[in-house]
């Protein structure tokens, strides 16, 4: 069954401007244009879009994902090279969980030694560098 631009951006979820993006960047092939010159998509150009849109949804960037789908051409022989980056990716969301929870750290530890009264900025003086003291804040 084929699909104007506007069905298969309603089905997906995406905005039309998004389809004709991941066209122009080569993650879904060229769509044929009917005679009043407007995209058709396929099942299977749709089926493309929401394998794009889960790999999105699990971290993946786009070019990745470009990469994801030349491998999925012949996923038996690719099964190794997926899952190392499948790896590398997990591994990197960890290391940004670990960034995170140090800056949620530092940010909470700065809270604990103002109660925003004081004449000075336990906060501000932190984020410059300088050594915050509590009783500034009292």
């Amino acid at each position: 069954m084929e699909r104007s631009i506007g069905q298969a951006s309603t089905a997906l979820g995406l905005s039309q401007d998004t389809l004709r993006y991941y066209e122009k960047i080569g993650l879904v092939p060229k769509t044929p244009k009917d005679q009043a010159g407007r995209r058709s998509y396929s099942d299977g150009d749709l089926a493309r879009l929401r394998f794009v849109q889960r790999a999105q949804g699990v971290g993946f960037s786009l070019g990745e994902i470009a990469q994801l789908l030349k491998l999925r051409t012949n996923p038996t022989k690719s099964s190794r090279a997926v899952r190392a980056m499948a790896q590398q990716k997990c591994q990197a969301m960890l290391e940004q969980m670990e960034a995170l929870k140090r800056m949620q750290d530092e940010l909470s530890a700065l809270l604990e030694l103002c109660d925003g009264k004081g004449e000075h900025c336990p906060i501000l003086e932190g984020l410059d560098g300088a050594a915050a003291k509590p009783s500034c804040c009292q």
